[in-house]
């Protein structure tokens, strides 16, 4: 009797796992078809934002078509998070786990492009979207849609959200929304970014701190009496003479970047005033700050040379992204089940023009879904992704938009991501984006082991943003 009782246990529990296994199945069914139903509105609503091509901070209209949208399909809207107008949270459901998805929209100044593949700008001296922004915030709020979806059914419990990030290319609202609590809700954190690769998220990225050089000196005339003038500009000079000198002495690892933004007005009067923007990037905010820490005293010795005074002011800093393996293996299966993006002749040949246009290999689009990679140092830029990363579980992907081996924030990218092949590349993320999520809201054990590994793998105990009190500001 204890044997066949047993034996029914074991067949019953079984049952169970078949059918659980059978219902995250067609869940995932469920939420690639949602993203194929709304495509058309994706597209709309990418292709608006595209074409709006709005700089940070000032992408009222890009944040408007992705609160319409989410408005529309029955999402609460939180607006102006961290006093940034453009920032925003769409909500919907309630209880645990609580699951966010981030999604940004801003454009990059300057590289304006027309929908083709030759370089022709679509406004002269406009922005464009050379990262794909206006892919990733519509792609994200696409898989949450076809989540909301799935908790209006009653087949998926908890509660969804989308973060509208704004202001990424510049100053990193990131930092400021995250200062405010808006993360400290979410149990695990979902994001993506366009690429020219289909991969699961498991690299790191470089932590920076950006500040402002401030140099005040005396005009006087540049020929008559020099000698009563001190110049705000030999200051900077000297400033940017140490920073080069500097590059001898740093990791491999470190970057320095300047850009010049004042240096007087005219050539025949000593300039009394000379403003410079510093970017400082290292692997970890802790290398950060020995950068950092040299620049102030570089600063303090190019003014005390001149004979003039200075100001430092901090714009911002970002940490690294903490990786998760664990949410990154989790997301690595559905990208396989997903498959290769394919493309037509017509699409290849639009990538090769691009890279022959560009002086790169004419080697086409690549749509295969690349394995799990080692996590290496990092090698490429920096996210505000990053402080969200130091706060809850993240799980990030990038997925192919653009050309393979083509120049990024440049019209090489914004012209594929206003046509077909940047919009392959967002369906294809929303989807491996909600499958994944799926995953999350019916294995509590999943949620567990990625919160696990977030926590056995965190560096930073305390998290401390590095931003001034207030709103963000550009200047």
């Amino acid at each position: 009797m204890y044997t066949r009782s047993l034996l029914f246990s074991l067949v019953l529990l079984g049952s169970t796992f078949v059918l659980s296994a059978q219902s995250t199945k067609a869940l995932k069914q469920a939420v690639q078809s949602s993203v194929d139903q709304h495509a058309a509105k994706m597209i709309e609503t990418s292709d608006a934002i595209w074409e709006a091509a709005e700089t940070s901070l000032e992408e009222f209209k890009s944040s408007q078509y992705l609160k319409d949208m989410a408005v529309a399909n029955g999402f609460i809207l939180t607006e102006n998070i961290a006093g940034i107008s453009t920032a925003f949270m769409a909500k919907y459901g309630s209880g645990s786990p609580v699951i966010g998805i981030l999604g940004e929209f801003d454009a990059n100044a300057g590289i304006s492009q027309k929908r083709q593949p030759t370089r022709e700008a679509r406004i002269p001296g406009g922005a464009g979207h050379g990262c794909g922004h206006n892919l990733f915030g519509t792609a994200s709020l696409g898989a949450a849609i076809a989540i909301k979806e799935q908790i209006e059914k009653g087949n998926i419990k908890g509660t969804v959200i989308f973060y509208g990030t704004p202001a990424e290319e510049t100053i990193f609202a990131k930092v400021w929304m995250a200062r405010a609590g808006v993360f400290d809700q979410l149990d695990v954190c979902m994001d993506w970014h366009p690429g020219d690769t289909n991969e699961a998220g498991t690299q790191s990225s470089k932590a920076l701190v950006d500040f402002r050089v401030k140099f005040y000196g005396s005009s006087s005339h540049a020929s008559s009496d020099p000698w009563n003038g001190r110049s705000a500009v030999d200051a900077m000079e000297l400033y940017t003479t140490g920073l080069n000198y500097y590059r001898e002495h740093i990791l491999p690892t470190s970057r320095i970047h300047y850009q010049i933004e004042k240096a007087g007005d005219v050539v025949n009067v000593v300039p009394d005033y000379a403003q410079i923007w510093t970017r400082l990037r290292e692997n970890n905010r802790e290398k950060v700050d020995v950068l950092y820490e040299r620049a102030q005293k570089i600063a303090e010795g190019a003014a005390l040379m001149t004979g003039v005074t200075y100001e430092m002011e901090l714009i911002s800093g970002i940490y690294e992204i903490q990786v998760n393996r664990t949410g990154a293996e989790a997301l690595q299966k559905n990208l396989e089940t997903l498959g290769e993006i394919t493309y037509t002749q017509d699409e290849v040949d639009y990538a090769n023009t691009i890279l022959k246009e560009t002086g790169k290999p004419q080697v086409g689009i690549d749509g295969s879904v690349h394995p799990l990679r080692e996590t290496l140092p990092a090698q490429g830029g920096s996210t505000d992704v990053g402080d969200v990363s130091q706060i809850v579980p993240t799980i990030r992907m990038s997925a192919t938009v653009a050309a393979s081996g083509g120049p990024w924030h440049s019209w090489a990218v914004v012209a594929c991501t206003g046509m077909s092949i940047g919009h392959k590349g967002m369906l294809y993320a929303a989807k491996a984006l909600a499958m994944t999520m799926v995953d999350l809201y019916q294995n509590p054990k999943l949620v567990a082991a990625v919160k696990k590994d977030f926590k056995e793998n965190k560096t930073n105990e305390t998290y401390d943003p590095r931003i001034l009190p207030g709103p963000p500001k550009l200047d």
